[in-house]
């Protein structure tokens, strides 16, 4: 999905590339790195929202899911799918809004990875999530 006016990033984060198409297709995403580590966020749009007019709870589920795996993905270096995600719905985010993310790992084997996800808006916390994710062997890839 192309950028556009309405999806400006504030200073310092660029368009994420290279998703899948069902989070390409919820985007478009953005990401910073900063010494605490990787931000990602996105303008909510009014397809992002329920019929309340505030971010559906899917689509911050989505949004901290992806989160999760990218944590993984950037510890480990290795690709994970996820078992279990919990989330708590703290507050919500509307239309025009930047929402941001972040995310760690917290404890990984050689086969699960234990992450925990925070999403805001400004300093309002809006979602808190934590997850288990299993860790993919890793195969040959053919010449």
């Amino acid at each position: 999905m192309s950028e556009t006016e309405d999806d400006k990033a504030p200073d310092g984060f660029v368009l994420s590339t290279g998703r899948g198409p069902y989070t390409s297709h919820n985007g478009p995403f953005y990401h910073k790195v900063t010494p605490e580590g990787f931000v990602h966020g996105v303008r909510v749009k009014k397809r992002h929202c329920n019929s309340r007019g505030i971010t559906h709870g899917g689509m911050l589920m989505a949004f901290a899911d992806g989160l999760l795996g990218a944590a993984v993905w950037r510890e480990t270096q290795t690709i994970a799918l996820t078992v279990r995600m919990n989330s708590d719905f703290l507050s919500s985010a509307r239309p025009g809004e930047w929402l941001e993310g972040t995310a760690r790992v917290t404890r990984a084997t050689r086969s699960i990875a234990f992450c925990e996800a925070d999403l805001y808006v400004g300093n309002r916390a809006v979602l808190k999530a934590s997850g288990v994710f299993k860790l993919m062997p890793r195969h040959k890839t053919k010449d």
